[in-house]
C-alpha cells in the first residue's frame, strides 16, 4: 500500500490517499476546502489512474470533514465513520462558521464503522481501530501487512489529541493509545492528523505524554 499526503485547508490537516497496485484507493479524513484543494486530490488521482471507492473518517472534526462534500461530487462514493461522530458533523455548518468557513451542506455519512472492522480494497485491508478521548468516535486505521497506521488526532509526533473539546477525556485517550496503539510493533509507521509522521517505537520512548 502507498499513501498520499496531501496538507490543506487552514488548519494545516493531513488528508490521505491510501492505494495500491490494484489502482484502487480510499480517502481518509478530506479536509480540502477550496475547489483548488479539490482540484488537487483529483488530479492525482486521475494522474495514477486511481478507483477511489471510499471515503472514511477518523472522527468529524471540522478540520477534517471540510471536503467530504466536494469528493463526494467527484467520486461518488460513500462516506465510513463511527457512529458516535454523527452529531458531531450534524453541526458542520455551525463550527464551520466559528472559523469564518462556509459548508452549506452538511456532509453525509452512508456507513458506520467500528472497533475490529476491517475496511477492504484493492488487495489492501485495513482494522478499525476504536481510540475515544479525542472524540467519543474516534477511530484508527492499521494495516498489518504494510505496518502502517492512520492516527487521525488521537496520536502525533511527540504529543497527542487534544481533550478539551466536546467528547474530550484525557484518561480516556491515553489509555486508547496506551491499550491499544502502544501494543503494535515498534516499527509500524504513524500517519497522524496533523504534522509528521513517526513510528510507535519513537513515540514509545519519546512522547512525553506517554512516560510513566
Amino acid at each position: 500500500m502507498k499513501i498520499k499526503q496531501f496538507v490543506l485547508n487552514p488548519f494545516q490537516e493531513n488528508t490521505y490517499l491510501l492505494y495500491d497496485e490494484t489502482g484502487e484507493a480510499i480517502i481518509v479524513d478530506a479536509g480540502c476546502y477550496t475547489p483548488s484543494e479539490a482540484a488537487e486530490v483529483k488530479r492525482f488521482t486521475d494522474e495514477n489512474k486511481l478507483t477511489v471507492k471510499f471515503l472514511v473518517n477518523t472522527h468529524c472534526h471540522i478540520d477534517h470533514i471540510l471536503g467530504i462534500n466536494a469528493l463526494q461530487d467527484i467520486y461518488n462514493v460513500d462516506c465510513y465513520a463511527h457512529r458516535e461522530e454523527l452529531p458531531t458533523i450534524q453541526m458542520a455548518p455551525q463550527h464551520a462558521m466559528m472559523f469564518g468557513l462556509v459548508i452549506d451542506t452538511v456532509p453525509k455519512v452512508e456507513k458506520t464503522i467500528d472497533d475490529g472492522d476491517e475496511l477492504k480494497f484493492g488487495n489492501t485491508t485495513l482494522k478499525v481501530i476504536h481510540t475515544p478521548g479525542h472524540t467519543l468516535g474516534g477511530v484508527c486505521l492499521y494495516s498489518e501487512k504494510d505496518k502502517m497506521l492512520i492516527t487521525g488526532d488521537t496520536l502525533f509526533q511527540g504529543s497527542i489529541g487534544r481533550t478539551d473539546l466536546a467528547g474530550g477525556n484525557f484518561d480516556t485517550l491515553i489509555h486508547s493509545i496506551t491499550t491499544k496503539l502502544l501494543t503494535l510493533p515498534d516499527d509500524v509507521m504513524i500517519f497522524p492528523g496533523h504534522g509528521d509522521s513517526s513510528t510507535i517505537g519513537k513515540e514509545r520512548v519519546s512522547n512525553p505524554f506517554l512516560k510513566g
